[in-house]
């Protein structure tokens, strides 16, 4: 399964109460799930850490939704040829 799949599915699954909520509830509720996989990440819950990814990842599809944005399309067009700043692949820039 593909991006835009992923995306579909959500919009299929969710679209109608995302609408409801609206752009800015929705985007609360994905910085939330993003500190709950903070938290998973600190202290390395397996369990925790593989479905705080999910969560993460459906609600982004579901902000990306909620404001008609192709997430494949963004990111093929940003990282698809490699790092945006340098070009390459893997990265060679300087760490900062």
């Amino acid at each position: 399964m593909d991006l835009r799949e992923m995306q579909e599915i959500i919009m299929k699954t969710y679209f109608a109460k995302d609408s409801r909520r609206g752009v800015l509830l929705t985007l609360a509720w994905f910085v939330e799930e993003v500190g709950e996989l903070s938290k998973a990440v600190r202290t390395r819950d397996e369990g925790g850490l593989r479905e705080e990814f999910a969560d993460v990842l459906a609600w982004l599809l579901s902000l990306a939704n909620l404001l008609k944005i192709d997430l494949e399309k963004v990111f093929i067009d940003k990282y698809g040829k490699g790092c945006p700043k340098c070009g390459a692949i893997p990265c060679v820039c300087a760490e900062v």
